[in-house]
Formats: structure tokens, sequence, C-alpha cells
């Protein structure tokens, strides 16, 4: 069933060039008609004078897992699970997310088992239970042993917008400084003393030289076969992202220093951070911080990655940069995420365009959701 009309009014519309006081109307779920002005029509809903903008458009939320494993070894019950992970999104203000599944995650303790999640997520939208749009983006772990063999039956995904080449190795990429790693391990329950941990660290180091090269060969096919985009990772050397390159990466996910954003952008790929990394003023792991990298004009996007409130905030927090401003950065969490990864009917206010819009109103300069429609139905 088609949603209502919808006729929104006396409402600051973030259009992609520019703010307009206007109106907006939408029938069938679409975009029908924006205008400046006043609309007055009875049946319109007076926004007074909030911001109206797309739906944001997450790339990779690592928020299921959270809800899936909600501490280290307590596995929650996967319906449930996939219910509670829409209800935030939603409450965020996403009306589009690729939810990142491992797929190859060495430490059994906190794997999360893709099949399971995503017959999760199917049976939650087959029995009506998702308000808003999921997709699914596979991070491949290419040292994992037998990530061809978990990977390929999980490429027949309807809903399987992007695969990411990871490489979680101890002493490159996130974690090349080795206290780095040791903290990350401890956070997540895996805290050993020193001659399990050199252990460890050698055990994944012998993995990733057996195996990552010929998996990321393999992976690169299977992209090719199904025209699946592709996304590099955490590349933290420019050998790194001519690899991205090499591979037909679009996008370059949470680069490590400014260099890298810089190649990756010069080269063609959208270059995505995370929302929190901006909001918080830095990263949480010691790489580069977000808001370097948008006043070096080296940011494209934006992902929430582990708190999927932090992307609204982000945008206006963005937005108040002078050199960027609000149109620019509502795109980052929108359209360039959107068309990064094939979705062309959504990320922007413009007639034809899904009626995924969000009414935010600013108090003490803080964003806060009003209300949020999913092709032009009202779900929260």
């Amino acid at each position: 069933m088609s949603a209502p009309e919808l006729l929104l009014d006396n409402a600051r519309l973030v259009l992609p060039d520019g703010i307009v006081h206007g109106h907006l109307r939408a029938a069938g779920g679409r975009v029908l008609e924006i205008g400046a002005g006043r609309l007055r029509a009875p049946a319109a809903l007076d926004c007074d004078g909030d911001y109206v903008l797309p739906g944001l458009v997450e790339l990779h939320t690592d928020n299921l897992e959270k809800h899936l494993l909600p501490r280290p070894g307590a596995h929650w019950p996967a319906a449930a699970a996939v219910r509670a992970h829409d209800a935030q999104l939603l409450a965020a203000g996403i009306t589009t997310a690729l939810n990142a599944i491992s797929v190859g995650e060495e430490e059994a303790e906190e794997a999360v088992e893709p099949h399971g999640v995503l017959a999760a997520l199917a049976q939650a939208r087959e029995d009506g239970g998702l308000r808003i749009e999921h997709g699914v983006h596979l991070r491949c772990e290419l040292p994992c042993p037998d990530l061809p063999q978990r990977l390929q039956p999980l490429l027949d995904t309807p809903q399987l917008r992007l695969l990411s080449l990871m490489d979680h190795t101890p002493g490159q990429r996130q974690f090349h400084d080795l206290e780095r790693y040791r903290a990350y391990a401890a956070r997540h329950g895996n805290a050993r003393d020193d001659a399990a941990f050199q252990a460890q660290v050698c055990h994944l180091q012998d993995l990733q030289h057996r195996y990552a090269s010929a998996h990321r060969r393999a992976v690169l096919t299977l992209a090719r076969e199904r025209a699946l985009p592709l996304a590099s990772h955490d590349d933290s050397d420019l050998s790194h992202i001519a690899e991205a390159v090499e591979a037909g990466a679009r996008i370059a996910e949470f680069p490590v220093n400014l260099a890298t954003a810089r190649a990756a952008r010069a080269a063609g790929l959208s270059v995505l951070a995370g929302a929190p990394n901006l909001v918080r003023g830095g990263s949480h792991s010691g790489n580069v911080a977000a808001i370097d990298l948008a006043r070096a004009g080296a940011l494209d996007a934006l992902s929430s990655d582990y708190v999927p409130a932090s992307l609204l905030l982000a945008a206006f927090q963005l937005g108040d940069c002078d050199s960027i401003g609000l149109p620019r950065a509502v795109a980052m969490v929108t359209r360039t995420p959107a068309r990064a990864v094939g979705y062309d009917d959504r990320g922007e206010l413009a007639a034809g365009q899904r009626a995924d819009l969000l009414r935010v109103r600013r108090v003490r300069g803080l964003p806060q959701l009003e209300a949020v429609w999913v092709s032009g139905a009202r779900r929260y």
C-alpha cells in the first residue's frame, strides 16, 4: 500500500546547493514537489521552521553486532537483536543502513555467525518487523584460512550492496602499533599475558602471510562477477591505496592518516570516516581526526560506525564549519554514501527521489529529531 500524500510546510529544506525556506509535497513514496515560500494548505504539516533533510544513509554500521553480542561471549537471540537494532537506527534518523557483517572473524568468542544474522534480517523483513531499509555489507577478513568457502554462499543475499577488504593483522593498518592492538584485544575480553599475546600475534601474522594475498584475489574475482562495489579498509600506507585502485574499489573506509586519505581522494575513491571520531574530536584508536580530513578537503562521507546517533550530530557539527556548511555536510551522510553503492533513488531532496525525510529541530546547538518518514510513511 502506497503512502498517502504528505505536505510539509514552513520548513528549512536542506537542498544539495543550499537551504530554502519553503514546502515539500510527496505521494506514492516519492517527492513530487519542492518549492520556496509557504504552502498554507489545510492538510499541510507546519514544521515551525525546523530543518527537513533526506533520511541518513549508513554504509558501515557495526551496531547490529552490539545487539547480537552485548558482551563478550553473551550471544543474544538474533530475531530480537535485529528488531532492537532497527528501532535504534530509526531513532537516529538512519533510513537506509548497510549492516556490516564480518566473514572470517578470528576470535571465536566475539564472532557473529553470518548465516544466522542474514536469516534473522530476512525473517524480520518478511514479518514486517523492519521500519527502515536494511542492506548488507560483508566485511571479508582476508587472512581467514577458509574465507572463500565462508563467503561464497553469502553472495546470493538479495540485499548485498558492498564488500570490503579487511585485514586486522596486528603490526599494520589499524593495528600498526602493537600496544594499540593489545588494548583493543583487552577491551574485547581477550586480555593475555606477554607470552600468550606474542604467540597470538605470531599466529595472526602467519595466517596473513599464508592466506591474505590469495584470498584477496578470490574476493576480487567474486566481486567482479557480481558487479559488487568494493571498499578498502584502514589504509595506512600509499601502497594500500595503490592496491585499492588496482582492485577497483570505490570507497576508502577509515584511512589511518591524512596522506592516505588525500591519495585515495586524488585517485577517485570516496573517503569515508567515522562520525564518532568527528563528534569526539579525534579517533579512539589514535588515527587521524575526521575533522582534520574535513578541513583538508579529504573527506567525502561519514559512517556512524559504532554509535548510530553520531551521524546526525556529526552532520550538524560539520555544517557549522564555514568552509563546509550544512548542505555539503548533509550530503556526506545522505547523497554521497548512497551514490557510492548504487542507490540513485535517495539521498537528496529532489523531485522523483524516495520520500525518506527527517524533520530536525536545533535545541541548544544540538540536532533534535522530531519526525522520520520512510518512503513517505511516518515511522517516528
